[in-house]
């Protein structure tokens, strides 16, 4: 059975107070929980931490550890930076729009709107290093746009070359 929803997705931070003022700051998110102890509730390793969690409006949350005593925080130096971030969408192009001057009034770097297939996006880096995107859905995922999903998947897989332009719109 597909599961119900997102209960919450879980990253690293290097300070969780700078952290959650961040995604109140910008992306209207309340801390709605945190935890601390002194090990890991699943493994039993020792390891002092606090874990914050930050809701959105449907009641999912993005969540963050700060785990000072364990080294510093680094990237995936194999695979691209563009590539692992956490996208979030917005209810409409104001909301997007609004959300890219708050965070270039305050001098924070972002990329977009950048005009996608299936949604307007904006990209930018939280205060740890995690690239998000806001985006607001130019169509919604259907039976149509899942059987589509399922001929590029496959001709993918065929030869690992994109499927663009003239010809991804002969293929769907």
């Amino acid at each position: 059975m597909t599961p119900l929803r997102l209960d919450h997705v879980a990253y690293r931070c290097r300070d969780a107070n700078e952290t959650v003022e961040f995604y109140n700051k910008y992306l209207d998110m309340e801390l709605v929980a945190a935890v601390t102890d002194s090990h890991v509730q699943s493994t039993k390793e020792y390891c002092p931490h606090i874990h914050v969690f930050l809701a959105m409006q449907d009641g999912s949350c993005v969540a963050f550890f700060e785990t000072p005593e364990e080294p510093d925080m680094g990237r995936d130096p194999n695979t691209p930076e563009w590539v692992q971030h956490l996208a979030l969408e917005v209810a409409d192009r104001e909301t997007l729009m609004s959300m890219m001057k708050r965070l270039e009034d305050d001098g924070i770097k972002v990329t977009g709107p950048k005009d996608g297939h299936l949604c307007l996006s904006i990209y930018f880096f939280d205060p740890n290093g995690h690239r998000l995107e806001l985006t607001n859905r130019k169509i919604v995922p259907d039976e149509c746009t899942a059987r589509d999903a399922r001929r590029i998947l496959e001709r993918w897989s065929a030869d690992k070359k994109p499927v663009t332009g003239i010809e991804m719109e002969r293929q769907i």
